[in-house]
């Protein structure tokens, strides 16, 4: 490996693992006792409100958690937020931290 080979640039992938949980939810609602439904219809919806996230929200949220476990609390899509978001994620490119950031700021603004 090469000292002055360029890092390749990191993307923030977005598991979703929802649908299943929401599918599980719903099996155990088909076969639950009486003291058992009000939790897990409950647990259904807000399953399925995750579900329903899209991903830049999701993104958003992880940058507030990096920035937040650097110390940073200031707005979210500021230069010094991008400068931080790359610091703490060092393969990620300034191009991917901008637009990362402003997907941050956006959630924050919901």
């Amino acid at each position: 490996m090469s000292m002055f080979r360029k890092p390749q640039p990191l993307a923030v992938l977005v598991v979703r693992d929802a649908p299943d949980v929401v599918a599980d939810l719903r099996r155990a609602l088909e076969t639950a006792g009486d003291a058992e439904r009000p939790g897990l219809e409950r647990a259904l919806v807000l399953a399925e409100r995750s579900a329903g996230r899209p991903d830049e929200e999701l993104r958003g949220r992880w940058v507030r958690q990096r920035l937040d476990s650097a110390g940073y609390t200031g707005p979210a899509d500021s230069v010094e937020a991008v400068k931080t978001l790359r610091q703490a994620e060092p393969g990620l490119s300034l191009l991917r931290a901008a637009t990362y950031a402003k997907e941050a700021a956006a959630a924050e603004a919901r």
